[in-house]
């Protein structure tokens, strides 16, 4: 049987003093109990509103919640910043956070506007600080099994890629509902980063977006679908659904190559519980087809998140580079804009 090298590689010292900006669900529901699974050094936390940090620290025995952002800025005792605030307020806090010697973990999309993740790139690269991006579906425990299984040649040249979601998400009365640009940015940023990942980058992006009817305004897409091509010849298509109101929910993915094929789910559903993924492929790579189903541990919602936090802990360590660095992550928000560009103009963009 192969041996599936799927979870996180962590670096040996984990106890950066680390503080939260934003503290809202995925915090609350994902980061941190992850975090306290590995007993991460959490030092302090800061929300717009005290009420919810004051919440967030009760909850986790967190040690401080800080009045402002300059408090957080001169504490010495921090030395990474966990950004979970609206893209458009990134930048302002990365700006000081880098000016204060602190390395960054952002949330994403890095920014709303692509001159805008610049700069905040560029923000941390004149500080000297680490910036790394919070795009933990790379270690989501299926994808990170079949980059494995691909690098490997079990299904020797891929050909034909596709990532399927359909659910429903409580969308109006959120910040969200606001937006003019909302699934691409917000949902399928995961899934095109891990495509990155998997296969690297494409070379033409098509992609068409719809708004399916919802009780509440919302302003952005909700459905879209997406062509990746590449050079090779791959075609990858992502195409989601955030307004399913059925019970036949799903999150699939098919990675088929000339010589086999890799699928299974991804334990998106059931927030904040989640559910773990499942993996099943087959191969011909020695004549024979051979079969082989995988028993994944942990889950994406609980576990996935140490990823990004530990590369960027790796790469403070090692003068490195964090996996998720944000300069990487500026090309998949070079695909996001490609497919909001092809909807707007009904057309292929070219990356």
């Amino acid at each position: 049987m192969i041996k599936l090298d799927y979870k996180p590689h962590l670096p040996l010292k984990l106890d950066y003093g680390i503080a939260i900006v934003g503290c809202g669900s995925i915090v609350t529901h994902a980061t941190l109990p992850c975090y306290r699974k590995h007993n991460l050094n959490i030092v302090g936390c800061y929300d717009i509103d005290p009420q919810a940090a004051h919440k967030l620290a009760r909850r986790f025995g967190i040690p401080k919640v800080y009045d402002d952002l300059a408090a957080l800025q001169r504490d010495a005792a921090v030395d990474i910043v966990e950004i979970a605030v609206r893209p458009c307020d990134q930048l302002g806090i990365v700006q000081g956070m880098s000016a204060a010697g602190k390395h960054l973990l952002c949330q994403k999309p890095l920014s709303d506007t692509f001159a805008e993740a610049v700069e905040i790139v560029e923000a941390a690269r004149a500080a000297g600080v680490k910036l790394a991006v919070n795009q933990q579906m790379r270690w989501d425990q299926a994808i990170r099994a079949a980059k494995q299984l691909i690098g490997d040649g079990w299904i020797g040249r891929p050909i034909d890629v596709k990532i399927e979601a359909s659910f429903f998400s409580p969308i109006p009365g959120t910040w969200y509902a606001e937006l003019s640009r909302y699934e691409i940015f917000f949902h399928s940023i995961h899934y095109l980063d891990s495509l990155r990942f998997l296969f690297g980058d494409p070379k033409f992006v098509t992609s068409r977006h719809a708004k399916y009817p919802l009780e509440g305004r919302v302003m952005g897409e909700t459905k879209t679908i997406t062509v990746l091509d590449y050079s090779s010849g791959l075609q990858a298509l992502v195409t989601t659904n955030m307004c399913d109101r059925s019970h036949d929910h799903f999150v699939n993915y098919r990675f088929l190559g000339t010589e086999g094929i890799i699928k299974g789910t991804i334990g998106l559903l059931k927030y904040p519980a989640g559910e773990p993924d499942t993996l099943t492929w087959s191969s011909l790579k020695h004549s024979a087809e051979l079969r082989f189903e995988a028993n994944l541990e942990g889950t994406y919602l609980f576990d996935s998140f140490i990823g990004p936090i530990g590369s960027l802990m790796e790469a403070i360590q090692t003068g490195g580079v964090p996996e998720t660095d944000g300069a990487d992550n500026l090309g998949t928000l070079r695909i996001c804009e490609a497919a909001y560009a092809s909807a707007a103009e009904n057309r292929s963009v070219v990356i």
